[in-house]
């Protein structure tokens, strides 16, 4: 999911952990800068492993960041440096033979991920069942429990389950400090826990073998009426459908969820979304939603 340092500030300064994306940061420190500027309180910041990120973890971490996630791939050539300026590490799996193998490379806290997730998916275990098999596998390192949760009663659940804290994704894009276009946050208010689907590589987001979760739109309808070809074959791939604020394209099929100040066929863009949408109901203050969200403890 997007994050940005406002929301994640936001999610901090409420007593739960904020994050930021940095996997496509120009600057990640700048990132990290302008989100400490907002909060006194812990904050972590995140990188997808597609790319080497070993210039934007140093940015990140000559900044002060000392919480530090990853996914999609192996941290190990970035575990020391996090170490050796005190950070904790911290990696998201799908699977318990996954989360053996991030501990013995050094991680500190893994990320079990349920494929009710929204955006990028890693893994095709559910929630439920993936939980307690990763908390056995690697205790007594904490386990954090992502996907499908989206209020009080998931993250009390994925606490029975053994897991230390629970990982929200889709209820925060409903917090009044996430910029999304207003078309994408009535769709996600109006959506049932059927609608997010999981498609194998609808969006090109830049690598292979990248499945992901959002809400149906024309373009998904499009792509699948044609039998869901590859890139190259796929109806209407390279049309431009819309344009970010600062005047940007936005190609079909790129990944781009439509933010505020987004122009065009809003609908046709990335609406990601997990299975827990239906548990988000209207706008709220991320310190509004991290209180509900702790209501049960």
């Amino acid at each position: 999911m997007a994050a940005i340092p406002r929301l994640a500030a936001a999610v901090s300064n409420a007593g739960a952990l904020g994050m930021v994306t940095l996997t496509w940061s120009a600057d990640a420190g700048a990132v990290v800068r302008e989100t400490a500027a907002l909060t006194a309180r812990p904050f972590g910041g995140n990188f997808v492993l597609t790319e080497d990120h070993h210039r934007r973890l140093d940015q990140a971490l000559e900044a002060g960041l000392r919480i530090v996630s990853f996914m999609w791939g192996d941290p190990t050539g970035y575990i020391e440096s996090v170490h050796d300026a005190g950070g904790v590490v911290m990696l998201t799996v799908g699977s318990a033979e996954e989360a053996r193998r991030a501990v013995a490379s050094g991680v500190d806290v893994v990320v079990a991920q349920g494929w009710e997730a929204g955006g990028h998916v890693w893994g095709t275990v559910a929630t439920l069942p993936l939980v307690p098999a990763v908390v056995d596998a690697v205790a007594p390192v904490p386990v954090i429990a992502a996907g499908g949760i989206g209020d009080a009663r998931g993250v009390a659940a994925v606490l029975v389950l053994g897991a230390q804290a629970a990982w929200l994704g889709t209820r925060f894009l409903l917090a009044e400090e996430m910029p999304i276009h207003e078309d994408y946050r009535r769709r996600l208010i109006a959506a049932a826990e059927t609608e997010p689907q999981w498609y194998p590589n609808l969006y090109d987001v830049g690598w292979p073998d990248s499945p992901h979760r959002a809400l149906p739109n024309s373009t998904a309808r499009a792509w699948e009426a044609a039998g869901r070809p590859p890139d190259g074959q796929r109806p209407g791939e390279g049309d431009v459908v819309a344009h970010f604020a600062s005047g940007e394209a936005i190609v079909r099929y790129e990944p781009a969820p439509p933010m505020a100040g987004t122009t065009g066929e809003i609908e046709a863009l990335s609406m990601w979304a997990g299975q827990s949408v239906a548990l988000a109901r209207r706008p709220q203050s991320a310190a509004d939603i991290v209180a509900e969200l702790t209501s049960r403890l």
